[in-house]
């Protein structure tokens, strides 16, 4: 059986390429993908070689980061996948994905592609939020409706149920849509949100304009997580930072993806989440180079692109 995948060889520059897949180990298990996603804040900087994390990278890389598909091959000591299950996994934009066990996240039948593949960010923005643990009569700001900016609304508002999430973002659609999920006041201009207000903030901007904004926000002592990842600008601590002794802190990757899997996929099943609105472009995978040019140019600026393979 052969695997396509598309690797990054150069700035710029994707090729798929093809593989023989091997003979799967004792713990793994092989699933035939039937829709992946473009996580644009993550692989465009890598793309453009422009990503501050990154200043000097090695080709070829592989891309993608979340994928969601069908079990078709199971190893011998598996015992929790059978063959027809479907699962999502960390193996990017490949048509067949070879992973361990304990690395796949089990999903049960009723939830579609977009739910099923929101799950991994979706924890690594709870991962945040929980650092916080905010209390219902908290004030929260939110900065950036981009993928994770509007996750962490949605699990403060469906976890904790804090009643006021405010956030700062310039775009209106995308303010709207935070608006759906939960948010009270999208300020579409850093200059309107109040200053000394707030008892947390999340940061999902990735521009040190938002981090800034969110210093003078929050109240003295207010605490803050920084969710972005660093591939856009640096950040600057100021007079604000100090003055009223704020508390920063960083998150990366999810708290526990399994354990947060049986909350969220419970949720999809009760609810409209209005979370599908996040894909604002679908695709067939033959296209994500195509896409990936589109995106670089800013010719097509969706919050997600949903990559189908069937």
């Amino acid at each position: 059986m052969i695997q396509t995948s598309l690797q990054l060889k150069a700035k710029k520059t994707l090729q798929w390429t093809t593989n023989t897949i091997p003979p799967l180990k004792e713990d793994e298990i092989l699933i035939k993908t039937l829709a992946g996603a473009i996580s644009i804040g993550a692989e465009l900087p890598q793309y453009n070689e422009n990503d501050p994390t990154e200043p000097f990278p090695s080709y070829p890389k592989e891309t993608g980061y979340e994928s969601f598909g069908e079990v078709v091959a199971i190893g011998e000591a598996v015992e929790g996948f059978k063959i027809g299950d479907r699962a999502v996994a960390f193996f990017g934009h490949k048509d067949y994905g070879i992973v361990k066990e304990s690395k796949a996240i089990f999903v049960p039948k009723g939830i579609g592609h977009q739910a099923a593949l929101l799950v991994i960010l979706s924890c690594d923005a709870a991962k945040g939020v929980r650092k916080l643990n905010p209390k219902e009569n908290n004030r929260v700001l939110v900065t950036g409706s981009g993928t994770m900016g509007l996750l962490t609304v949605y699990y403060l508002k469906e976890y904790l149920n804090v009643r006021q999430i405010d956030m700062l973002e310039p775009h209106h659609a995308r303010g709207e849509i935070a608006r759906k999920l939960g948010v009270k006041t999208v300020f579409e201009n850093p200059s309107d949100c109040p200053a000394d207000f707030y008892d947390y903030g999340l940061e999902c901007s990735g521009f040190n304009h938002a981090f800034k904004t969110l210093q003078q926000a929050l109240k003295h002592e207010g605490e803050m997580c920084i969710l972005s990842d660093g591939n856009k600008e640096s950040f600057q601590l100021q007079p604000d930072f100090y003055r009223k002794e704020l508390r920063i802190v960083g998150s990366s990757d999810g708290w526990d993806y399994k354990q947060h899997a049986k909350w969220y996929f419970g949720q999809m099943k009760e609810q409209d989440s209005g979370l599908r609105e996040l894909f604002e472009k679908t695709i067939h995978f033959e296209e994500l180079p195509e896409c990936f040019e589109e995106l670089a140019t800013g010719s097509s600026s969706p919050i997600k692109v949903l990559v189908n393979y069937c």
